[in-house]
This record gives structure tokens, C-alpha cells and sequence, in this order.
């Protein structure tokens, strides 16, 4: 009984990872198992504690039971997002202590148990986006996740939030929440965790916004708003809420501001006193610029360093006013970005109170030269060392060479992109510029224009033909996408260290191009370093690749199909039948050089001496010769009444009785009648019959074949049904 017990479970267990491998092959050779996208609606059975990576997304799952992972002790992953997971019995996870990421999202969860998550005490990761669920329940469904590091929540319906729904976990990296129907958040709710790194939620309630706010002051250090229109309210963000504060950087994206709004928001962040980086993207703001600027300046000074806006929609912002009395509030400000948002210029009397700005970015913008006199005008950006003025429509380098000078501390500007077209002889420059990215700006070659105080300088994709200039500071130089045709001499820029000149006509090197310091690193591709050698390569690889395909052609006959596919089209242009009068045989036999003698011996004497006798084309007697032996065989089958084959083992072996019978099968299916007649000259295995012979099994399965019979008594009848055929 032991013996039989020990075989039985032998056998079951064998009898799983049977089903294992044929549900899912890679669970059964590998740790890591894929699944996904293969329409499974049941978790594969046999899975083993081998398995360390599981992915079953993108199925048809709607249950997991307690035995489907009881086994995979070893899981680290599991995967089952975008299934229509709808059950999960309690224990499910229970043998997965050490599974550190759990995707659950954008299934049929109607409702989360604590119980799920009670025994995942490695969890890292875990999504549950994109179910059905309308609340958390009543407590936290994570209080045993101690080790949890991100945490994906939130649906279409997700509604509530409630107190003791994040207990149990202080701390988080990331923490994103699809709220955006969530219309109760009690208060203190997200009090519990204690540290998150970054939270991003997307909510439209307005009102919600400023409790989330105070329940984050001291836990979150970056907070991201989508889709948020934001609330007119005068209350404090701050209310009851003790200094050091953590947010230093709130994010708002796709969210709508209007001048209320975003007057009443400045004052309000102001009280955030850590706030460090402001950055709204793809936002838009209705209104004009008539800001509530005495309630701004008496609400005191803001602590923000950073402000980003990236492609910001402002209707009518031709219309938009100067921000005359924004002033006072700009004058700490470090950092400044606005990105693709339709900048055409900045007032003076504005540029002039950036004091401390040291980097400003306006690419993506219409700025124009006319323009540019105004925003950077005397005085402006005092402080300013970093600017790009990118992607504009800046047309004379004169001029923006000039206009730029007026910055005193300038020293790395970007005005790549921009369709300058000429270069001048002479510009004036910034006195302390390093950096000048010139790239893509349509300037066809380079002159005494460049600034010699450069440290870097990059001319990439203008088309340069060459470049000669002294440059004795110059440490970085990028010439790529250009045509140079030689290496600039070294002795002109002899503090050179890096070198770009990828994508140019490089063809020779002269000696002076290597007198300078020794080259301490050198990216070139290996068809520039070797390529004669990368030429053989690709030779070899070329008659490798044919070599192939000559051996896989072989395989798998293709060419056997292409010679078919050839004389059938050639077979096509001819009319489907022979004029009556160009009929002259009663049949075509087909038929194997093997079996001759019966066919010549036994087959014709009988037919050809029948009274009335019977006209047959036989290919070693009525072939044309010195015509192409395809022709010779399409032109007898059409100017026969019948097609006669006479099949063997032999006949299926032939390669010319295969288009033979595949000529006789299109005028078969051609003109739907009855030219083929079988003789089954000995019995055919049908594993004898090649896979190419696809036609004669079909037409053995459909139509009626005459069998040669070994009996004398039976072979007169056999020649009375063959006579009758050939007569019908």
C-alpha cells in the first residue's frame, strides 16, 4: 500500500508537469515563466517552487484558488494585470513569503481583503489600479506589509477614503492614487504613512485637494496633481500644522487654472515654507494675466527656486498682460523653464527683477530677434549664467550674438535650432562664455564669429565642408552630421580632449591633424576603423544567409514550388481548353518510368487494339522533341479528352508525374469535370505519399479509382469500366 501511495503521487505529480508544459513551455524549462497574452483562463497547473518570475498577463483569468500557487514557494514575481480576476480565495497567496511584486491591476476586483496580503512579508511592489473596488473597506486591507515600497491604487469608481486605510505602512518611495471620482477623503486619512517619496493622484474634486494637502505637509517630499481644477478658497493650506514641513515639490499636470485661481494658489503655497519646486505641465489657464498682484506682494516672500512650465495652453495669449507687480516675487528665484507654451517676449522692467536667476530655458517658444532686444534688454537677468533659446525663430546670429552680450555672467548658451542661414565675420559675445551649442542652425561654414573664450563648442548637422578655426581654450568639440572631409588641425585647438566627428566624408588624415596632446579616448564605429574587414564580414555573412536558404529550400522543396508556381501561371494564359479540332487523344497517360512495362506492354496493346481503338499520348512516343518538357506535358493533357494516371509507389516518387497530375488538377478544378481517371496499379501506404503530394490525396479521398486487380478472372472487368470511363 506505501508503494502504491509513493506511485500514485508519483504519477500525479509527473501528470502535472505534463499539463504544465503543454499549457505553458517556458514555466516548464525555465525560472522564468511567460504566459502572458496566450488566452489562458485558469492558472497552469504543476507550477514548482523552481519558478521565480510568473507572468500571466493579459488572459482571460477570473478565479485563483488556494491550490493554484500553493507550490511556487520561490516566487518573487506575479504578474495578472489586464485578466477579469473577479475571486481570489483568502489563502491564495499564502505559500508566497517571499513574492516581492504583485500586479493586480485593471481587473474585476470588486473589494480588497486584508487577508490576500497577510502573508506577503517580502511585498515590494503592488498595483491594484484599475479594478472595480469603490473603497478599501473599513480598515486597511495592508496592515502586514511592512517592506512595501510602492503602492498603485485608484479606479473610475473609486470613491472614499477612510481613516485606518493606510495603517501599517510608514513608508512608501512611490504612491500613486486614480482618484479621479474620489468625493469623501476623511480628514487624516494618509497622516498614518509616514514618509512617501513621491504621490501622484489624480483628482477633480477641488474641494478635496487642500485636505490632502495638510494631511502631507510632513510625509511627502514630491506631490504630483493631475487633471486637478483648482479651488477658490481662502483657507489656510497650513492650518494647525506644526513646522519643518517635507513637500519641496508639488507637480500639477493636465490640471486648470484661471486668474482667480491661480492669484488665491501663489498666496496659498507661500505658507508652505519647505516648497522649494513649482512645475505645471500640459496645464491651461483661462484668463489674461490679471493677476491679484497687492494680494501676492503683501502675503510676503516665496521660498520657491524652481519653477517649470512645459506647454501651457493660454488662449488668446497674444493678450496676456505684462505681469506688471509680480516683482517682488520673482527676485529668488534660481531656476526658471517655460517650454513650448508660445513665448514670444518678456517685458524689461519684468527681466530686470530676476536678480537671482542663474538658469533660464525658453526653447520651444516664438521668440524672435525684434523681440529679443526687449526681453534681454539692459539690465535684465543680472545673475543669469545658463540660457537656452532653442527651437525659436531666431533668424540673424548677429544680432542674437549681441543681444546676449548684455549678460554679464553668462557662460553656456544653447541657440541650436534656430534658422540662422549666415554666419558674420565678427560678433560680439557674452566675455565669460564657455559653452555655444550651434548645432542645426544652417550656418554653412564657421567663422572668426565664434567666440575664442570657448571651452565647448558643438556645430553638429550644418552641413560644414570644413573648420579651421584657433580656438586655444577649446576642450570639447562636436562636428557630427556634417560633410568634413579631414580632421581639423590640431594646432589651433591644442586643448582638445574630446573630439566628435561622427557622420562626415572623413577620408584621409594629414600629419598636423595628430600634433597635438596624445588622443586619450576614441569613439569610432568599426566600419570607420576596419572596413575592409567589416566588408568580408558582411560577404561571409551574405553566402552564409544563401547558404541557407539554399539548404532550407531544399528542406522544404520550395523550389520544387516555385517551378510549379511558374508553369501553372504560364499554364494560366493558355485558353482552358483545346479547340475541338486540336483534340486528337482520347487520354494523356501519366505515369512512372518504373512502371512502363505494364503500362506499354499490357495497358496500351489492350486499349490501342480495342475495337473501336482508343488514341493515347504517351511521352516516350509523342512528346515533341526538342520542346520544353513542361510545355510538352500541358499541351498533351489539353489536347487530351481524359488524363489516365497510373499510380504506384513509384509514380508518387516522381517529380514529373507530380506536375503531371497537378496540370491535370487545375483543369479539373478549371473547368469542373471529370479528365482525371486513377489506376491504382498496387497498393499505396498513404506515409508513402510525399506531404507535397497534397492534390493526389486529395483526389484519392474524393474520387472513385479503378484498382488493378492480381486475379485474371477479375482484369476483364477491370478493362470494361476503364473502356466505359474513357467513353464517358
Amino acid at each position: 500500500w506505501q508503494m502504491l501511495a509513493i506511485y500514485m503521487v508519483l504519477a500525479a505529480s509527473l501528470s502535472k508537469q505534463q499539463a504544465l508544459k503543454q499549457t505553458c513551455a517556458s514555466c516548464y524549462a525555465s525560472q522564468h515563466c511567460n504566459c502572458s497574452s496566450m488566452g489562458l483562463d485558469f492558472i497552469p497547473p504543476g507550477l514548482t517552487a523552481k519558478i521565480t518570475v510568473l507572468n500571466l498577463a493579459h488572459n482571460r483569468i477570473k478565479h485563483i484558488q488556494s491550490q493554484d500557487l500553493q507550490q511556487a514557494v520561490n516566487l518573487r514575481a506575479l504578474l495578472l494585470q489586464s485578466n477579469k480576476i473577479s475571486s481570489i480565495d483568502e489563502d491564495s497567496f499564502q505559500s508566497l513569503a517571499k513574492l516581492e511584486l504583485l500586479d493586480l491591476s485593471n481587473n474585476s476586483l470588486a473589494h480588497l481583503s486584508p487577508l490576500w496580503f497577510g502573508h506577503l512579508f517580502s511585498l515590494q511592489h503592488l498595483h491594484l489600479q484599475g479594478n472595480s473596488y469603490r473603497d478599501l473597506g473599513q480598515s486597511s486591507p495592508f496592515s502586514g506589509l511592512r517592506n512595501l515600497s510602492s503602492l498603485h491604487l485608484g479606479n473610475p469608481w473609486f470613491s472614499v477614503i477612510r481613516q485606518g486605510n493606510f495603517e501599517g505602512i510608514e513608508l512608501l518611495h512611490k504612491l500613486w492614487i486614480d482618484g479621479s471620482n474620489l468625493n469623501q477623503y476623511e480628514q487624516g486619512s494618509l497622516k498614518s504613512i509616514k514618509e512617501i517619496n513621491h504621490m501622484i493622484i489624480n483628482i477633480r474634486d477641488s474641494n478635496i485637494f487642500s485636505e490632502i494637502v495638510r494631511d502631507l505637509l510632513h510625509s511627502v517630499s514630491w506631490l504630483e496633481m493631475t487633471e486637478i481644477k483648482l479651488p477658490v478658497e481662502k483657507k489656510s493650506l497650513v492650518q494647525n500644522s506644526t513646522r519643518p514641513f517635507r513637500i519641496q515639490k508639488l507637480t500639477f499636470k493636465e490640471a486648470f487654472f484661471t486668474d482667480e485661481t491661480i492669484s488665491q494658489a501663489i498666496v496659498l503655497l507661500k505658507e508652505i515654507t519647505s516648497l522649494k519646486e513649482l512645475e505645471a505641465i500640459n496645464c491651461v489657464l483661462e484668463g489674461k494675466g490679471i493677476w491679484n498682484t497687492e494680494e501676492i506682494s503683501r502675503s510676503g516672500q516665496s521660498f520657491v527656486e524652481t519653477v517649470t512650465i512645459i506647454k501651457i495652453i493660454i488662449q488668446n495669449f497674444h493678450l496676456f498682460f505684462d505681469l506688471e507687480g509680480m516683482e517682488s516675487q520673482i527676485n529668488k528665484l534660481k531656476r526658471l523653464t517655460i517650454a513650448s507654451s508660445n513665448v514670444f517676449m518678456v517685458p524689461c522692467n519684468l527681466a530686470r527683477h530676476f536678480s537671482s536667476l542663474l538658469y533660464l530655458d525658453f526653447h520651444d517658444n516664438l521668440l524672435v530677434n525684434k523681440r529679443l532686444d526687449e526681453t534681454i534688454c539692459k539690465g535684465s537677468w543680472p545673475s543669469l549664467q545658463t540660457l537656452n533659446l532653442s527651437q525659436n525663430s531666431l533668424k540673424s546670429l548677429e544680432q542674437t550674438a549681441k543681444y546676449t552680450s548684455r549678460l554679464p555672467k553668462l557662460n553656456n548658451l544653447d541657440i541650436s535650432q534656430n534658422n540662422f542661414g549666415e554666419i558674420p565675420d565678427v560678433c560680439e559675445w557674452p566675455e565669460n562664455l564657455k559653452y555655444l551649442n550651434l548645432s542645426s542652425t544652417q550656418i554653412p561654414k564657421v567663422t572668426t564669429c565664434i567666440p575664442p573664450t570657448l571651452e565647448v563648442l558643438d556645430v553638429s548637422a550644418n552641413n560644414l565642408k570644413e573648420f579651421g578655426l584657433q580656438l586655444p581654450f577649446l576642450k570639447e568639440l562636436y562636428l557630427t552630421r556634417n560633410q568634413l572631409k579631414t580632421l581639423p588641425g590640431a594646432a589651433p585647438i591644442p586643448n582638445l580632449v574630446v573630439l566628435s566627428v561622427r557622420r562626415n566624408k572623413l577620408n584621409s588624415f594629414s600629419k598636423e591633424a595628430f600634433e597635438g596632446a596624445l588622443v586619450d579616448t576614441v569613439h569610432l564605429s568599426m566600419m570607420e576603423c576596419h572596413r575592409s574587414l567589416v566588408v568580408s564580414l558582411i560577404c561571409v555573412l551574405v553566402f552564409l544567409v544563401i547558404l541557407l536558404l539554399v539548404a532550407i529550400s531544399y528542406k522544404c522543396h520550395i523550389v520544387w514550388y516555385l517551378r510549379m508556381m511558374w508553369a501553372w501561371l504560364q499554364a494560366k494564359r493558355k485558353p482552358k481548353r483545346a479547340p475541338p479540332k486540336d483534340v486528337c487523344y482520347d487520354a494523356f497517360v501519366s505515369y512512372s518510368e518504373n512502371d512502363s512495362d505494364w503500362v506499354e506492354n499490357t495497358m496500351v496493346r489492350e486499349l490501342e487494339q480495342a475495337c473501336p481503338p482508343f488514341r493515347l499520348c504517351l511521352h516516350k512516343r509523342d512528346f515533341v522533341p526538342g520542346k520544353w518538357i513542361v510545355d510538352n506535358i500541358i499541351d498533351s493533357i489539353e489536347k487530351s479528352h481524359k488524363t489516365l494516371f497510373v499510380l504506384s509507389e513509384h509514380f508518387v516518387q516522381s517529380e514529373w508525374c507530380k506536375y503531371e497530375l497537378d496540370f491535370s488538377h487545375f483543369r479539373l478544378f478549371d473547368e469542373n469535370n471529370d479528365a482525371a481517371i486513377l489506376i491504382l496499379l498496387e497498393p499505396i501506404q498513404s506515409n508513402v505519399i510525399p506531404k507535397r503530394f497534397c492534390k493526389l490525396r486529395k483526389i484519392m479521398n474524393t474520387k472513385t479509382y479503378l484498382e488493378w486487380p492480381a486475379a485474371e478472372e477479375q482484369q476483364e472487368m477491370f478493362w470494361e469500366n476503364l473502356k466505359g470511363a474513357l467513353k464517358s
